[in-house]
Order: structure tokens, then C-alpha cells, then sequence
């Protein structure tokens, strides 16, 4: 009985140790979609949504909240949140326009 390992041996072994990290990948996918509910089916009637998401630290982040037709920046730690910007209907939501200081 020959122990040795051979090169289809040596192929066979890689190629199952791709597949599997893989499908692990593909599953680690599929499961964020639909922690963040991309895979499932909204409602029509849905009258909350995220819209935006920004990280500014390790426990806190600026969230951007669609509630009917208006818009609510809310920033959120891990033991509160607080609204940051008074409730706006999402038409009257205009991007500010920057001036250039720089001569």
C-alpha cells in the first residue's frame, strides 16, 4: 500500500478546498443580502427606509431615514440615538452648494 500522494491527489484536494471556501463565501453573501433585506420582498405599503449609512467610529454611525416623504438625519451610538436634522419633506432636501475659499 503506497502512501504517497500524487499529483491528481494534490489537485483533487485544492480543487475541494476552493470549492468549499467558496460556497462559504457565496453563503456569507447571500446572508448579508438578506440581513439588510436586499433578497426579500418589500412591501409596497413600507414606510420607513434606510437610505444612507456612514460609519464615524467603531460604535458610531449617521444614518439617513426616509419616514413617508420626508428625511431624517439620525446619529446613532451604542446607547442612543439622536435626531440631527428636524424633519424635511424629501422634495424640499437640496444638496448645499459649496463655496471655494481657496484663492
Amino acid at each position: 500500500m503506497s502512501s504517497a500522494w500524487t499529483l491528481g491527489d494534490w489537485l483533487q484536494y485544492l480543487f475541494s478546498f476552493i470549492f468549499v471556501i467558496g460556497l462559504l463565501l457565496a453563503l456569507l453573501w447571500g446572508l448579508r443580502k438578506l440581513q439588510n433585506g436586499a433578497l426579500l420582498m418589500r412591501k409596497s405599503t413600507q414606510r420607513l427606509q434606510t437610505l444612507e449609512t456612514l460609519s464615524v467610529g467603531p460604535r458610531q454611525k449617521i444614518m439617513l431615514i426616509r419616514l413617508d416623504e420626508r428625511e431624517i438625519l439620525v446619529g446613532v451610538t451604542a446607547q442612543h440615538m439622536t435626531v440631527l436634522t428636524p424633519l424635511m419633506a424629501a422634495s424640499e432636501c437640496e444638496p448645499a452648494e459649496i463655496e471655494n475659499t481657496t484663492p
